[in-house]
């Protein structure tokens, strides 16, 4: 139902914030990572009618119980996408600055003996 919002809502903090995140951190990898899986789930929402070009937009508002379930839904299933979102692009920060570190590390003597 509304799922994709979750991790937009993050993709969003994490864009406007980018300009004070230091840039090693590559926080334009997350919001790529999120904006382009939000698209493909709202894609897919309103391939399947669960968002409609029309207010408000998702079926889910229409009636007092399916928001609660769409709000479930959003706390379920979207926090942990986003979770899982933030902990992929975080592991693939580390990689690339530990491998970046290590090309640019002078050989040390050892090896050059």
């Amino acid at each position: 139902m509304a799922c994709f919002i979750v991790p937009t809502i993050v993709g969003m903090a994490a864009h406007s914030a980018r300009k004070k995140i230091p840039e090693h951190w590559h926080v334009n990898w997350l919001t790529t990572m999120i904006f382009g899986g939000a698209v493909g789930l709202a894609v897919e929402h309103y391939a399947h009618g669960e968002i409609v070009p029309w207010p408000p937009f998702l079926t889910a508002m229409g009636s007092p119980a399916d928001t609660v379930a769409m709000l479930k839904e959003m706390a379920v299933v979207g926090m942990p996408m986003a979770l899982a979102l933030v902990a992929a692009w975080a592991a693939i920060v580390y990689v690339h600055n530990r491998t970046t570190l290590l090309r640019r590390a002078p050989l040390s003597a050892a090896a050059t003996a």
